[in-house]
Order: structure tokens, then sequence, then C-alpha cells
């Protein structure tokens, strides 16, 4: 009895699941948060079939200028589970309106539809997770990945100075910060919240994180500037002396003395000796030997 009844009932599953009888979806709501939107709904269940799902979404373009078409999510038909990733499919802060089937082979459900339209400006942003560290004298700050559309507002300060904070905006949370360089002994705090431009809207504060720097070495840290600048000064001194030194010894074992005049070569060689044998032939041609009686006379004349 019970199993003509069992094959009575099986017999009856095409009428139920044809287009009037297949149950549409319930209680279709969107978990969103921090920018990221999921469609859920309630499974459909029936005995022995495999149920799939479709979604389609309608933006304010779609329904004021595309003939209130409806566009399907290609990664959302046909599934087998009961949410969505819609957050791709929703690109603009403008109401949308989604809604989803249940199907059984070639039979599918009436579309159930949201209650209402869904914005993502409604998202919920829920402050960042970060780790603040404190690496010898550096304060750094390790932040979660949210994507590109977040900017990140982290605040930090000296702990008893409340009244002096200092804010450093970043986009990349993908490396690790680093906000500042501490003082020895000191302990720093931060806290940290986020920022969606495209929606205009910011988290609430993360719980504030105090580290503190390491107190040794704390002359080192503190007089490191003025010991730099010391080792620059001696490092260009001892440069200078050398210099200087250089130039005493070049001078005093290697004197520069110019050559005098009668000894510099103005001419080329060949040329200078053409011209010494043309004076020489000419001193050669003008000697004459003169008798003792004319040297004589000569000298008589010059006398008187």
């Amino acid at each position: 009895m019970a199993i003509c009844f069992r094959s009575f009932i099986f017999s009856l599953m095409p009428l139920f699941v044809s287009g009037v009888l297949l149950p549409a979806p319930r209680n279709i709501t969107i978990l969103s948060t921090n920018m990221k939107h999921f469609l859920v709904w309630s499974p459909v269940m029936v005995p022995g079939a495999a149920v799939k799902y479709s979604v389609e979404f309608q933006g304010e373009y779609e329904r004021d200028y595309a003939n209130d078409s409806w566009i399907p999510i290609g990664e959302c038909t046909g599934i087998s589970v009961t949410q969505c990733d819609i957050t791709e499919d929703i690109s603009a802060t403008v109401p949308y309106d989604l809604r989803v089937r249940a199907g059984v082979g070639t039979q599918a459900s009436h579309w159930a539809t949201l209650s209402s339209f869904f914005n993502r400006v409604t998202t919920s942003l829920i402050p960042p997770m970060l780790t603040v560290t404190a690496d010898g004298y550096h304060l750094l700050v390790e932040l979660e990945r949210l994507g590109p559309a977040f900017e990140f507002w982290i605040y930090y300060w000296k702990k008893g100075q409340g009244h002096k904070v200092y804010r450093k905006v970043v986009k990349d949370s993908s490396t690790t910060l680093h906000m500042d360089t501490m003082e020895a002994g000191t302990e720093y705090c931060v806290k940290a919240q986020t920022y969606v431009e495209a929606i205009n809207r910011s988290s609430n504060f993360s719980q504030v994180q105090c580290v503190r720097a390491e107190a040794g070495k704390a002359i080192l840290v503190t007089f490191a500037p003025l010991f730099l600048v010391i080792s620059v000064v001696t490092l260009l001194a001892l440069l200078w002396v050398a210099w200087k030194t250089c130039q005493i010894c070049q001078y005093s074992c290697c004197p520069n003395e110019s050559l005098p005049d009668t000894l510099k070569v103005t001419e080329s060689p060949a040329r200078l000796l053409n011209y010494r044998g043309e004076e020489t032939e000419r001193c050669d041609e003008s000697v004459q030997v003169l008798p003792p009686e004319e040297l004589l006379r000569l000298w008589i004349h010059e006398t008187l």
C-alpha cells in the first residue's frame, strides 16, 4: 500500500513543478556590508528534484529608458545555491530592483521581487581591522583589504596628548604602512575609519590600539641628527685636508717653473737651423784680411 502511494505521488510530480504550481522563492532580501552586496532567499523544496535559481536586476536606466527591461546576472543563472553576489552589477548609486525565480527542468516559478528598491548608499560600513606594531622606533600599521573603493583615515597621537592628533589618508592597504618615528619610551595610540567617496560616507572608528617604543638607546635616537651632521662635517674636513696635502706635496717636490724667453722655441727646428746657417754664411763673407800698414793707418786715423 505504501509503495503504491509513493508511486502515485511521483506520478503527480510534473504537475507540481509546472509553471503555476512550482512555488516562487520567498524571504528575498539583500545583505550589504562594506560595499559587498548579496541577494539571499529561502530555498524552494521539491522532493526528488534539483531546483535551480536565476536572478535579474533592473536599474534606473532600464526602468526609465529601456522599456522597463530586466538584465540577467550571468553568474547567477541556473545556480543551485540560494544567494547571489550582485556587487559588480550594482555599479551606480541609484535605486535597483532585483528578482529571482526557481526552476526544475523546463519548468519555472513566477518571479519573486524585492519588497523595496535597494540603493548601495545604505550599505553598512564597519570599522576596518588593523594591527598596530612598534618595530624598534617605527610605528607600523597593517590594514585589512577592502577594495579600491575605500580610503583609510588613520589617526595617531602620543598617549596623554589627545589634543595633538595626526591624520594620514591612504588608498592602498596592501602593504604595511609606516606612520612615524617614535620617541624612545613613548606610547603611541592609533585608530582608523574607512571612507567611500562613491557614497560619501565613512564608518565608525576602530578600537584604539596603543604600543610603546623601546626605552633603550634613547640618547642615540635623540641625538641621531646631531651625530649625522658631525659625521658629514668631519668627512668633508678630512677630504679638504687631504686635498691641501696633495697640493703642497706637488708644489714642493715637482715645482712648476716656466722656461726663460731665450730658451723658448717659437719657430720650427728646421726653419731655425736654416736661419742660423744663412747668418753664418753672411758672417764668413764679410770677413776681410788687411795688411799691417793699413791697420796702423786706420788706428792713427781713429785716434786723431
